[in-house]
């Protein structure tokens, strides 16, 4: 599993429920990889959570979902954790290892405010009432602004200047950490849509729509020599050798390697 893979498999399980709580229980992060696992606790998308209430019992070959009773220090005994067999085996109290009870959380008011501090806000986003809608705050382009908002409830999207983006579209991580695709928001909040300014006719809608395929089209045909080159270079060193050259057209490289896909 690549990092990117285990922040969509977060972000997939969130949209899921619809920005309720979403636990992870320690075992299946330790098999994520590492570094990712680091980042999402370090940008508080996933938060600390209480020992789970319930597990597979470890007990024997059955693996019965079984309740587990934590029991708390006293005098000289360490907190336990221990599951009563009541099943025809008898097997008694089955001693539960604490670490595997560790679970973390991820909500939609987590995603809210980790994504509002990657954007550079340092106020909490406004929740709308609803639980599932949050203005993460104003972005201002070259030559206009327009407000932030950030949806789970037909999957998780991010809506500026009356565009509707997937955040997975937007949010990435490349193995070094998380990051948010700023100049592709800050392009949305310069073309709003329905605006006499950029959308004063059905043919220059067309035009641009077709000046744009035209444009994917040249990244694509780019990636397709460049992947001739010797040694297999991979998808990311691709698409930055593609912004670096006039074809870009000022894209960066995680916005272009996101076309090449299509």
């Amino acid at each position: 599993m690549t990092p990117q893979a285990a922040l969509l498999e977060l972000l997939d399980r969130l949209a899921v429920q619809q920005g309720a709580t979403v636990h992870v229980g320690n075992d299946e992060l330790n098999s994520w990889p590492a570094g990712a696992v680091a980042t999402m606790k370090s940008a508080r998308l996933l938060v600390k959570a209480r020992y789970a209430s319930s597990i597979v019992c470890p007990g024997c070959e059955e693996q019965c979902p079984k309740p587990v009773e934590i029991h708390p220090a006293e005098k000289s005994r360490p907190t336990r954790a221990l599951i009563v067999c009541n099943e025809p085996a008898d097997l008694g109290l089955i001693p539960v290892e604490l670490r595997s009870l560790e679970q973390w959380r991820i909500t939609g008011e987590g995603l809210a405010g980790a994504v509002a501090r990657l954007l550079g806000y340092n106020k909490p986003p406004e929740q709308d009432g609803t639980g599932k809608r949050w203005t993460l705050g104003l972005l201002k382009g070259k030559e206009r602004k327009g407000a932030i908002k950030l949806s789970v409830e037909s999957g998780i999207t991010l809506a500026v200047a009356g565009h509707t983006v997937a955040l997975a579209e937007i949010l990435s991580h490349d193995g070094s950490g998380l990051a948010v695709d700023r100049d592709e928001l800050l392009r949305l909040v310069d073309k709003p849509v329905n605006t006499p300014r950029y959308e004063t006719s059905t043919a220059r809608r067309e035009a641009r729509k077709l000046d744009t395929q035209a444009q994917y089209a040249a990244w694509r045909k780019a990636a397709k020599k460049l992947r001739r080159k010797p040694q297999g270079k991979s998808e990311r060193w691709i698409a930055h050798q593609i912004a670096k050259s006039d074809i870009a057209n000022k894209a960066n490289a995680e916005t272009i390697r996101k076309h090449l896909r299509q």
